[in-house]
Parts: structure tokens; C-alpha cells; sequence
């Protein structure tokens, strides 16, 4: 197990990273203005999952791998791009609609849908991968055994700080877009800048070279 002055290293390191918005807490703000409370919080649940499974990736090697691939990086970083310009298009599209009243099981199923699509994102972000390939190993006493496992916990507390910070930033948003929501034309007006921020930051992630 790591010491104690590992853990609060890496917990400051990571809140350090994780308050200052990046591509995930963009996301959840660009959904939570274009869907809502319930959406965002629901992304951000999804956003981690999907950054835990880039922990498992980089804790059994897979991490080391895209670090030292520039065509795995490039594939992996154009994929996530795409898809976050994929959820910004349908944003916009959809901006200003009503959520219909689900019928039976449809408020589940789209609540998984979104669950989903923040997974997607999340474990799609290869800057991600890139900082806990580079400071996960760092962090671990491999006198003490166990480096996967240390990895792993690890990451659970990076993940811990990440799912309140953007928890915070989704209601925040959230919040916002209630007031907007009082006028449909605003309510139109903030749906459309989320589905824009999405989009602006899918070709952000495109463009950005593995330095950053």
C-alpha cells in the first residue's frame, strides 16, 4: 500500500488537475445545459466509470502502450473527438425541446443512453490516459508489492475527487439552465450553447497535440 504522504500527494495532485476545467468538466456543463439536472449528474457518473476503466487500462499496461504510440494516440484521440462533435450536433438539434413524458421503461433507458454516452466520452479521453500512465507509477511503493493493486486504489481516489468536482459544476450548470428555462426562447439559447461548447471542445481534443 502506498504511505500516506503518497496518498495526499497524489489527492492534492489530482484536485490540482481536476478544478480546473478541462474537457470533462466541459462536457458535463455543454450536457447539463442542453438536458439538465438529471443529464448532467447522470454524464458525470458515466465520465467516471468511463476514467476508471483508463485506471484498469493503465494499471495492467495498456496505458504504457498509448504513451509510446503516437498512431494509437492519434486513433483514440480522433475517435473521442468525433463522438464529442456526434453529442454537440444532437445538442443542438435538439435545443429548446421539452423532455417528453417517458412511457414505461423509457426514463431508464435513456437515462442508460446518457450513462453510456458519458462512459464513452470518459474512457475515450486520452489525455486521461496519458496523465495516469505518466503519474499513477509514480505514486506506487513497489517495496511494498502490489503496484497493480496500488494503481488501483489510487485511481479510485483520483475518481472520488473527479465525481464531486464535476458533480459541483453539473448542478451548477444545471442550475442556470432552470432559470433559462422560464422562456423558451432562452431555454433555445442555452440548449444550443451546450450543443456548441460540445462541439468546440471535440475539435479542441482533435487538433491538441499529446504535450497537452
Amino acid at each position: 500500500m502506498p504511505s500516506p504522504e503518497r496518498f495526499a500527494a497524489f489527492a492534492a495532485l489530482s484536485a490540482l488537475l481536476i478544478v480546473i476545467p478541462g474537457p470533462s468538466v466541459l462536457f458535463v456543463v455543454g450536457r447539463a445545459l442542453a438536458q439538465g439536472r438529471r443529464a448532467a449528474l447522470t454524464t458525470v457518473a458515466g465520465n467516471t466509470a468511463g476514467a476508471y476503466l483508463l485506471v484498469l487500462a493503465v494499471a495492467f499496461g495498456v496505458g504504457s502502450l498509448v504513451e509510446r504510440s503516437l498512431l494509437l494516440f492519434t486513433v483514440i484521440k480522433l475517435a473521442g473527438a468525433a463522438y464529442l462533435v456526434h453529442l454537440g450536433v444532437r445538442a443542438w438539434r435538439e435545443r429548446g425541446r421539452p423532455p417528453a413524458a417517458p412511457e414505461g421503461g423509457g426514463a431508464g433507458r435513456g437515462g442508460l443512453r446518457t450513462f453510456w454516452e458519458g462512459f464513452a466520452v470518459g474512457a475515450g479521453n486520452p489525455k486521461t490516459m496519458v496523465f495516469f500512465a505518466a503519474v499513477l507509477p509514480q505514486f506506487t511503493d513497489r517495496g511494498q508489492g502490489g503496484v497493480v493493486a496500488q494503481m488501483l486504489l489510487l485511481g479510485l481516489v483520483f475518481n472520488a475527487i473527479a465525481l464531486v468536482s464535476d458533480g459541483i459544476w453539473g448542478l451548477a450548470a444545471a442550475g442556470a439552465r432552470d432559470w433559462f428555462a422560464r422562456s423558451p426562447r432562452r431555454l433555445s439559447a442555452v440548449g444550443g450553447a451546450g450543443g456548441l461548447a460540445m462541439i468546440g471542445l471535440g475539435l479542441t481534443v482533435a487538433v491538441a497535440g499529446r504535450e497537452d
